[in-house]
């Protein structure tokens, strides 16, 4: 039987393993879990280079699926280093991630439900051709023009308020 729980000082050791094994080269900076994740299986910070995990992944799933999500960040981490793709729609990215068989998603936890699509409750409508723009949040109009002529726009909501 598999344990459920690890250190943040067994999760660096593991990183570093996978990034030898996987890619060749070293995991030079900070592995750490971070529970606070909720619908996130792991995340990269551009700036420091570090990577969190979330341990609800490990608790609910195991190892096999929690190194397939550290793979996916060390994809970031490597590409990021090497000033390549590192961004999810990158050519480089998804090519990395089939290679040393990564996850694209992480599995949904267990008792979390799934998100319902937000409905559109704004209009974005151009002044001058008619052209319109659905949202599903509040925007500044004043910040963006047309696409279609380049005019202002306005905003108006869908449930009849200004």
């Amino acid at each position: 039987m598999e344990s459920k729980s690890m250190s943040n000082e067994e999760l660096q050791e593991w990183v570093e393993h996978i990034s030898l094994e996987s890619f060749g080269v070293p995991f030079k900076h900070q592995a750490r879990f971070n529970a606070r994740l909720s619908s996130t299986g792991g995340r990269y910070f551009m700036k420091s280079h570090h990577i969190e995990i979330n341990p609800h992944q490990l608790a609910a799933f195991g190892r096999s699926e929690v190194e397939k999500i550290i793979k996916h960040e060390l994809c970031h981490y490597h590409l990021h280093l090497r000033g390549m793709g590192h961004r999810h729609r990158d050519a480089d990215f998804k090519a990395w991630l089939t290679r040393v068989g990564g996850s694209r998603h992480c599995q949904t936890l267990p008792g979390r439900l799934e998100r319902k699509p937000r409905p559109y409750r704004y209009k974005l409508v151009c002044v001058s051709c008619g052209q319109e723009y659905l949202r599903k949040r509040k925007m500044n109009p004043q910040h963006y023009r047309c696409g279609k002529c380049g005019s202002k726009l306005c905003l108006l909501a869908l449930d009849g308020t200004p």
